[in-house]
Order: C-alpha cells, then sequence, then structure tokens
C-alpha cells in the first residue's frame, strides 16, 4: 500500500510532458519542444574537458558530503564576486542538483505541521518539496506584474510559518524581484523570525536593465535568515550534469550536511571538478548565451502578442513567456472543445506537434509557460504551426 506522503504529492507536470514528448519523437513524430527548462546550447567545451580529465586522474572516488574542498572555496568566491555576501566552506553544500539543495533546506527548517509561504505563480516543485516534509504550503499570489506582493505576504504569515521560498529570476514568470520589495521581505522574516529559502538558479540570464539582487547580501539580519540555493544547469547549459549547491547560516549548513550524509552523499565527484572550471572560467559563454536567449525572446513574444487574442507581459530574466490563452477557453475546433490550459497544450501539442507546459501547473490556470530555449528555427517553426492551429479554433 502506498504511503500517505506518495498519495498526497503530484506528479511533476514537467517532468511528465518531457516523458510525452520523449516517447512521441521515439514514434518518429516530430515536436518542437517549448516546455522544457534547458539551453538548447552544448556544455562549453573547457568544462567538458575539465570533467574528463578528472576522470581520467582518477577522481572517482568518494569524497566529502558537501563536496571537495577545491569546489567549496570556488562557490565562496563566486558569491563574494558576484553576490557580494562571504560565506565559509564549512556553510556551502555541494548537492546533486539545486532541486536536491531545496529539499534538504527545506527538510533542514521546516516541521511537520509548519507552514511554508510560497508565492505564485511558482515552479512546480517547490508545493511538493513542502508536502513531502509533511510541511503546509501556504501559495500567495503576486501581483499583476509577477513582483511580490508584500501586503498578501505579510497577512499570510502566521506564527506556524518556517520560511517563504522565493525564485528570482522566476520560473515560470520571468519577473526579476526588486530591492525594495525584497528588503521588506527581510523585514518581514527578521520581526516575525523565518528563512528566506531564495532559488537563485537563474540568477545569470537577465536582460536589459535589471539587476539580480541576492537576499543574503542586504545586511547581518538578512544573511543570518537566509539560505541561497544555485546551480549549474542553467547558466552553464549543464542540466544533465546535476550540480548545484547551497549557502546557508553556520548552524543550517550543517543540518543540511547531516541530512544529504543519509540521503545521497556527496554529489558525483568528477564533476564537482567540472564545475569549478565552469564557476572560474566561464563568464564570457553566459554573456554570449544571454545575448542569444535576449533574441529569442523578443522574438517570441512579438509573435505570441500578434497572435489573436493572447495576452503576455515581456519578462526581464530566466527563458520562460507565461501568455494568457483563456481566450481559447470554451472553443473548438469540431472534435474537442477547449476547456483550460490542460487541454489548450494537448491541443497545440497533437494538432500543432509543439509541446508547451499548462499554465495551471503553476498555480497561473490562463496562462501557459512557453520556454524559448529551442534555436531561433525552431522557434519560429514552433510559432507558425502554433499561430496555423489557432486559426482553427472558434
Amino acid at each position: 500500500m502506498l504511503s500517505e506522503i506518495v498519495k498526497n504529492i503530484t506528479p511533476s507536470a514537467t517532468c511528465e510532458l518531457e516523458g510525452v514528448v520523449a516517447d512521441m519523437e521515439n514514434a518518429g513524430i516530430d515536436v518542437i519542444e517549448l516546455n522544457a527548462g534547458e539551453p538548447d546550447l552544448a556544455t562549453p567545451s573547457n568544462i567538458v574537458d575539465a570533467c574528463t580529465k578528472a576522470m581520467k586522474a582518477g577522481k572517482t572516488k568518494y569524497v566529502n558530503v558537501t563536496g571537495i574542498a577545491q569546489l567549496r572555496e570556488a562557490i565562496c568566491r563566486k558569491l563574494k564576486r558576484d553576490n557580494h555576501v562571504e560565506y565559509q566552506p564549512s556553510q556551502i553544500c555541494v548537492s546533486t542538483g539545486a532541486k536536491q539543495a531545496l529539499n534538504n533546506a527545506v527538510l533542514a527548517v521546516t516541521n511537520p505541521g509548519d507552514e511554508v509561504i510560497i508565492p505564485m505563480p511558482g515552479w512546480v516543485s517547490y508545493v511538493e518539496i513542502v508536502k513531502l516534509v509533511g510541511a503546509v504550503p501556504v501559495c500567495v499570489e503576486c501581483k499583476s506584474d509577477y513582483q511580490l506582493d508584500l501586503d498578501a505576504i505579510e497577512k499570510a504569515i502566521t506564527s506556524k510559518t518556517a520560511a517563504i521560498i522565493i525564485n528570482t529570476p522566476n520560473n515560470p514568470t520571468g519577473a526579476v524581484y526588486d530591492r525594495k520589495s525584497l528588503e521588506k521581505l527581510v523585514e518581514l522574516a527578521v520581526k516575525n523570525n523565518f528563512y528566506i529559502i531564495s532559488d537563485e538558479v537563474y540568477e545569470k540570464l537577465i536582460y536589459g536593465d535589471s539587476k539580480h539582487e541576492c537576499v543574503a547580501s542586504f545586511s547581518k539580519e538578512a544573511y543570518d535568515h537566509s539560505i541561497i540555493i544555485n546551480g549549474m544547469s542553467k547558466a552553464y547549459c549543464m542540466t544533465g550534469w546535476r550540480i548545484g549547491y547551497s549557502a546557508a547560516p553556520a548552524e543550517i549548513a550543517a543540518g543540511i550536511s547531516a541530512i544529504q550524509g543519509h540521503t545521497t552523499s556527496n554529489s558525483t565527484t568528477f564533476v564537482q571538478w567540472a564545475a569549478i572550471e565552469a564557476l572560474d572560467h566561464n563568464d564570457a559563454t553566459i554573456q554570449e548565451m544571454v545575448k542569444e536567449f535576449s533574441k529569442r525572446r523578443d522574438y517570441t513574444y512579438e509573435r505570441l502578442t500578434a497572435m489573436r487574442g493572447v495576452k503576455c507581459n515581456n519578462v526581464e530574466g530566466a527563458f520562460y513567456l507565461l501568455p494568457d490563452v483563456s481566450f481559447y477557453f470554451g472553443k473548438g475546433d469540431g472534435k474537442r472543445i477547449i476547456q483550460d490550459s490542460f487541454d489548450f497544450c494537448d491541443y497545440i501539442l497533437k494538432e500543432a506537434r509543439v509541446a508547451i507546459v499548462p499554465g495551471a501547473a503553476f498555480m497561473a490556470p490562463n496562462m501557459v509557460r512557453i520556454a524559448y530555449t529551442n534555436s531561433m528555427e525552431k522557434i519560429k517553426e514552433g510559432m507558425d504551426r502554433m499561430e496555423e492551429a489557432l486559426g482553427r479554433l472558434n
């Protein structure tokens, strides 16, 4: 019999869709993937070479649960250089992807029955990670521009509030939270004694004049109430390498280490050496990637907003757009009626052979998430197919 924990968990909509798309492609169906939060660009060659060198040098054994000292030192350098915040290597835990780092952090600071505030729309796994530890997710709507609604967050705080999970730049909205709202959030965290678990995995993917702010850098009080989560997947095109990390106050870091010691132990040893190379030597490749994504963002936004009935905010960061497609709810093509975002995405997948993600999975029921992580050629074709398919709905 399944446990109550498993019964209470909703499978990841994004992961399930990736499986459906893979099955279609294996069956010879041409699908344009605009669903995956994964850069289409190859991992930079110097990172691959560093990994190969490490394997050939025999760096394939168990290491410290929290990661090799050299990588934790590199992460500390990165945090000081990029985020203006100082940590010691003992405060860093290298994990098997940022998702594990998030799980570790939530486990370290919440008890069953505690509450964790989650701004919405938000990434599909935040709610489920909170539920896995027996805590209660408290979902709070953001403002219409997807900035944090501090009044709503303040009203949601209770004596049971243990943490808030924020993600800036945000998946799926593309919002970059401004410093003023983050400073107010720190005030609330200090006053009410809860942690800010800050998922900053998209921090390098920012367009225009927007700026990423690391909450832990604001003050000593902010530092003491923050747990920083980051990883190599997005900025360094290392999604399949599965390496992330957390930076936390000393007591919390020790707890995270203890948790990881009883789950996965250390993340893959030779990948850690590749991560050092990435952190220390790949600023130029990141800049080129951001330029490319900026072009794709502009093109995708222009195409979407030109489609009948589609409304969409432009974005400041990450690599997603979140258009409102509710104009099409209740419309059909003679074979089916579109009732919600799941129906909409199913129609686009089957009729246009374009994979996009239902916004309902992110608690944005009128929206769909479109990732401009494919090539410009594929994006153009995907937009053509989608526009043609929407033209058949009445």
